[in-house]
């Protein structure tokens, strides 16, 4: 049986939820895979820091946090280390790196998984930032280190869109990428479309807990254009910036806007696309009118979809969760195992 040690970098909802599936799966994990996670550290700017290096238990991590919303109480050899020294001084073997990060600047998530690599040890991680802003860096230094990192679950949470691309895809010659890969634009259209006028749609997405209290990241399509960025460099091998992406957001469409499309027989859906044609890529987010026909348009509610178009096989699309806490938890776990394999 092979024991994989780790050390978690923040423990909000993906966190919690990767932990959940540790102590739901662990029996299955252990009979098909020969394996055991063992979360030995966990640093939370807010909820605590704790490390044992005989390993913590997922349960008691996670009641703690039910019951005062802070690890602080649990027992632990070791207490209060900073986000850097639970990476540079536990004896875990991978960094699970789930910090809250700035999309714009990819702190503190960049340094974190930096300080990782240079550490000798692996990363999986569902931030954005460190991927969209300087994965060739990292992924280089990983490379040089004979490490690997596990970025999956920054565009489509737990659906494998970024393996199916690097992997089964590779040899099909893609040469455009569609995508709804923000649950809150799409669930918003959903509801105009029902009838709700964009403050309505957009208060109930709120409530819902799919938007933020300032869903600007969202509505203005600045979440896509990192995921679209993500989704050029690693799958068609360019090295697109943020500020290349040509980007739109969806405040600005109106009831009539979405009713002049039902006319035409067509659906309002904010698409990340990224076209390659020849040695050029480009990319964009924004909304766009759809054939009622078109396998996203299909796509409803906080659903993500990518559509994948392939010289070799024509259109693949992929449908699934884009958010959520098992789901973004699954990818962590999928990373996990493919650098096991």
């Amino acid at each position: 049986m092979r024991t994989m040690r780790l050390a978690l970098i923040g423990f909000g909802n993906v966190g919690q939820g990767f932990a959940q599936i540790l102590v739901e799966r662990s029996a299955e994990l252990a009979a098909r895979f020969e394996v055991q996670f063992q979360i030995v550290a966990v640093s939370d700017l807010l909820k605590g820091s704790l490390y044992d290096p005989a390993g913590l238990d997922p349960v008691a991590l996670l009641d703690a946090v039910r019951a005062s919303g802070s690890l602080k109480d649990l027992p632990a050899p070791y207490r209060d280390l900073d986000a850097l020294r639970t990476i540079h001084e536990t004896n875990a073997e991978a960094i699970v790196e789930i910090s809250y990060t700035d999309l714009k600047t990819g702190e503190p998530a960049i340094t974190h998984v930096r300080a990782a690599l240079e550490s000798g040890k692996h990363v999986v991680t569902t931030n954005k930032g460190p991927v969209a802003l300087c994965y060739p860096e990292l992924s280089a230094l990983a490379r040089a280190r004979g490490l690997q990192i596990g970025v999956e679950g920054t565009v489509m949470s737990g659906t494998p869109v970024l393996r199916m691309g690097t992997e089964l895809l590779a040899a099909a010659g893609i040469r455009r990428i569609q995508g709804i890969v923000n649950g809150t634009t799409n669930y918003i259209l959903t509801q105009m479309e029902a009838g709700s006028p964009y403050p309505e749609a957009l208060a109930e997405a709120q409530a819902r807990g799919y938007a933020e209290a300032d869903p600007t990241g969202d509505v203005e399509g600045h979440d896509a254009a990192g995921k679209v960025v993500i989704l050029a460099n690693l799958l068609m091998g360019a090295s697109l910036t943020l500020r290349q992406v040509d980007c739109t957001g969806i405040t600005a469409l109106t009831s009539q806007d979405i009713a002049a499309a039902r006319a035409a027989g067509e659906r309002w859906k904010l698409i990340a696309a990224v076209q390659k044609d020849g040695d050029q890529v480009t990319a964009s987010v924004k909304p766009t009118r759809l054939p009622i026909s078109h396998p996203l348009a299909s796509v409803s509610g906080a659903t993500n979809a990518i559509t994948f178009t392939t010289d070799l096989l024509g259109d693949v699309t992929v449908v699934g969760p884009g958010a959520g806490r098992l789901a973004t938890g699954y990818a962590l776990l999928g990373d996990l195992l493919a650098i096991l394999r």
